[in-house]
């Protein structure tokens, strides 16, 4: 019996770190540390229906949402995670208004932060519904040993050493980027430890999926609701209508679309002019998966990764995913939005 050769997460980041001329460690370090706060939050969210973790603190987060028990959990464990790897200086999330500095030992000369929505989906938990950690690292423009300044958070999304995200569902999976590509570690629980198991994603460049709440229909952009049609109708020649598929996770609903080809579209509406989904801490990481992975990720008329973050919980529009399809919804976008 053939044994496959099984290369673990931190395996994987040493072996890539080797490759980076004039590389130190520190990096590798801080990746090491979000697999560890991953798998603990695996482990909570697992257990979730046993336990008194389910439901909601009964406290509001910055954003206005009732805040879940496990959001607060894992905001906890990736905050002490971030803080013992010493190479963090601070953290900005979705569930605190402005960011968090680790002051004390080795955090202060850490030459990274890091931007995060801990436990995207929460308000899932309770139907057994899939639910996402997303992240992303940027290094510090402050000086080492001085606290970071706003300055290092609000930095464009072209900018990002990595991203990320972890997927907690059948099975959890931590997926990321360096800016070389895509890959996918799922949790052999038996081991304890994220395995190579999608190695080099690539997302499809024409999708047969579409994701996006039609509940808001009635409040969709002109252009968005022309597409959505335009996904309904048959069409011999490319096979249309394609599925509608929509989870109301971002992690969850991205992650199926990368591996089989489609379209995640949340445009502003009435109730979110501006949008609904932040920036720094979901849109940016994302939108440098999708890249990475060969799709394309925009607010409707600029690359994401290039827009100048104003404000830590700035909201816009997003639309990610295969290219070809993301590139027919600007066609609609740009036609309706100029008559």
């Amino acid at each position: 019996m053939l044994m496959h050769k099984v290369t673990t997460l931190n395996q994987f980041i040493i072996e890539r770190q080797a490759e980076i001329p004039g590389a130190t460690g520190e990096f590798s370090r801080l990746l090491h540390h979000v697999g560890i706060a991953a798998k603990k939050v695996h482990r909570e969210v697992n257990k979730a229906g046993l336990v008194d973790i389910l439901g909601r603190v009964g406290t509001m987060n910055v954003q206005g949402e009732n805040q879940q028990k496990l959001d607060v959990y894992a905001d906890t464990i990736f905050m002490d995670e971030l803080r013992a790897s010493g190479e963090c200086c601070g953290v900005a999330t979705e569930e605190n208004e402005g960011v968090v500095v680790f002051d004390e030992g080795g955090s202060k000369e850490g030459k990274y932060v890091v931007c995060m929505d801990p436990l995207d989906g929460s308000s899932n938990i309770d139907a057994n519904v899939p639910v996402g950690t997303i992240f992303s690292i940027y290094r510090r423009k402050s000086p080492a040993g001085e606290p970071p300044v706003m300055e290092d958070f609000l930095q464009a999304g072209t900018e990002q050493l990595a991203a990320g995200y972890v997927i907690y569902g059948s099975s959890t999976m931590l997926v990321y980027t360096a800016g070389r590509g895509v890959n996918g570690f799922t949790l052999d629980i038996s081991i304890g430890e994220f395995c190579l198991s999608h190695p080099s994603i690539l997302t499809p460049a024409a999708g047969r999926m579409y994701s996006i709440n039609e509940g808001n229909y009635i409040n969709f952009p002109v252009g968005v609701k022309k597409y959505i049609k335009y996904c309904q109708e048959i069409d011999a020649a490319s096979g249309r209508p394609y599925t509608s598929r929509y989870i109301g996770s971002l992690v969850a609903d991205y992650h199926r679309n990368m591996l089989y080809g489609g379209i995640f579209l949340y445009p502003r509406t009435n109730a979110y002019p501006e949008g609904k989904l932040r920036l720094v801490y979901e849109c940016n990481p994302m939108a440098f998966i999708a890249e990475q992975s060969g799709g394309i990720a925009t607010d409707g008329d600029r690359r994401v990764l290039e827009i100048a973050p104003g404000s830590l919980h700035q909201r816009v529009p997003f639309y990610v995913g295969s290219r070809g399809m993301v590139m027919k919804l600007t066609e609609f976008l740009s036609f309706f939005n100029n008559i």
